[in-house]
């Protein structure tokens, strides 16, 4: 996800836009604080809400765990991972070395 401030929004629309429409999420500050989150509007937002939109986009990014997006999106853990499915988002993301460890450990 990336940051943008508010003389970004002005300076770097075009960038803030194109980013949305590959689906990436972006936070605006002020100040340094955080003013809101700019969310694609994606098919997700128009079935199943913000709330359900913004978890998905959140743990597809890794930002937040699986029982932190259910609880965002309001619906039980067994519902956020059929969601999750839907998108073909994997509820795991080892990188080559995680795997290679994992897979040692059952040998």
């Amino acid at each position: 996800m990336e940051a943008f401030t508010v003389r970004d929004l002005r300076e770097r629309t075009g960038e803030l836009i194109k980013g949305a429409e590959q689906g990436h999420l972006a936070i605006i500050t002020k100040h340094g604080n955080p003013v809101f989150v700019a969310v694609p509007f994606d098919e997700c937002v128009v079935r199943e809400g913000i709330h359900v939109a913004l978890a998905v986009h959140l743990f597809a990014e890794r930002l937040i765990g699986l029982a932190q997006a259910a609880r965002l999106a309001r619906i039980s853990a067994s519902e956020m991972m059929d969601m999750l499915a839907m998108r073909n988002i994997p509820l795991a993301a080892y990188d080559k070395d995680e795997l290679a460890d994992e897979l040692a450990q059952f040998n």
